[in-house]
């Protein structure tokens, strides 16, 4: 067929009907062309903008998400508004700020719009078939060391997985702006628009390699707490020392007032560090059980109420029962069943050790690196 349409004959195309150029009223063009073209379409159409827009907090974050330009995004947000009849962001030097309405109306139609963007899904995919992609973000060290194992079965149910490392809040913005399918987070979802269950909780212990292990005595650490550990040198995950200045908090009750000898940035570096004698550290136990179980680390002391953390998987409200977020979502169950002694699974068996962060710690922890950094979200 010629460019102009026509077939080689001269007679239009497309079955005797003049062929129109893309985007042209009844021309065959991509859904996502046809948004950026027709930017007031219609009340569907403004509607699925709405939450996108609401889930980044932006209008020119929301409009590549949309396939959509910043005018036409801006154009769908003014003409739905008109056809409410009520202001649904108010406009900021930097992004939109959503209004009471706007956060009702989220809460009435995201789950909605979302459980019909995974029917589709679903269907396109043909039925007895995962398939399709999952974009999980968590914490390095955990997605590597538990979660990442249990997914290896992916590839055969025809499902893709990426996965994102980084912190808490930025990992919760990219799945309340429909960038990720699934996130670990280190501490409670409390967002509009997102839901969550505990995952796992992790206790943390403090270790030395063999060579410091055998000049301290468990005994001495047991009687005497923190004054038996001075002059042994720190290994930390942050110069700030969060996990370490918890132990230290809770386990021996007094503030942790000393500089770590190493600062490595990945608590499986810090374990390394450890293991080869430069100082002791506190770590999540999974990470350390073969370790441990190898005679590479030592646990140097056992409280009866040990820190803990909780872990937890969050999805974007109405996509908890599409199947191949389900699927995975049961892998991960799985994963952290019986995974070791020192956690539990979905939070259950938590000590009082649980809580071992005030308020206002956990918040200083956030600040210096601690909070959602690392494993646990609380930085070494």
């Amino acid at each position: 067929m010629a460019k102009d349409g026509c077939s080689r004959d001269g007679s239009p195309g497309l079955h005797g009907r003049e062929a129109r150029p893309v985007g042209a009223p009844g021309g065959t063009r991509p859904a996502s062309a046809a948004l950026v073209l027709h930017p007031s379409h219609g009340p569907l159409d403004w509607l699925r903008t709405f939450p996108t827009v609401y889930r980044v907090g932006s209008i020119t974050g929301a409009a590549p998400r949309l396939y959509l330009t910043q005018p036409a995004v801006s154009q769908q947000i003014k003409a739905l508004e008109t056809r409410l009849g009520y202001r649904l962001f108010e406009r900021l030097p930097r992004g939109v700020a959503p209004t009471p309405a706007a956060h009702e109306l989220a809460r009435l139609i995201a789950p909605h719009l979302d459980a019909l963007e995974a029917t589709m899904e679903g269907a396109r995919q043909g039925p007895g078939r995962l398939g399709g992609t999952v974009r999980l973000g968590g914490p390095a060290e955990f997605l590597a060391e538990r979660v990442i194992p249990a997914l290896g079965g992916l590839p055969e149910k025809q499902v893709r997985l990426e996965v994102r490392f980084g912190l808490a809040d930025e990992l919760l913005d990219a799945l309340a702006g429909g960038e990720l399918d699934l996130v670990v987070s280190t501490r409670p979802v409390r967002r509009t628009g997102l839901e969550s269950e505990p995952l796992f909780t992790e206790r943390f212990v403090l270790v030395a390699g063999p060579a410091w292990a055998a000049r301290l005595s468990q005994e001495a650490i047991e009687a005497n707490g923190a004054s038996a550990l001075e002059g042994v040198p720190l290994v930390s995950y942050g110069p700030e020392l969060p996990i370490l200045r918890r132990y230290w908090r809770v386990v021996f009750g007094v503030r942790l007032e000393r500089r770590a000898a190493v600062v490595a940035p990945d608590l499986r570096a810090v374990r390394e560090a450890v293991a080869a004698g430069a100082g002791i550290s506190v770590l999540p136990q999974y990470l350390c059980d073969d370790a441990v179980a190898r005679g590479r680390l030592v646990v140097l002391h056992r409280p009866a109420s040990p820190p803990e953390n909780t872990l937890y998987l969050a999805w974007r409200s109405g996509t908890g029962r599409e199947p191949r977020l389900g699927y995975v979502r049961e892998l991960l169950r799985r994963a952290v069943v019986g995974g070791d002694a020192g956690a539990t699974a979905g939070g259950r068996g938590a000590t009082a050790g649980g809580a071992m962060a005030t308020a206002a710690g956990e918040e200083r922890d956030r600040r210096t690196g601690g909070i959602g950094r690392g494993v646990s979200g609380a930085a070494t």
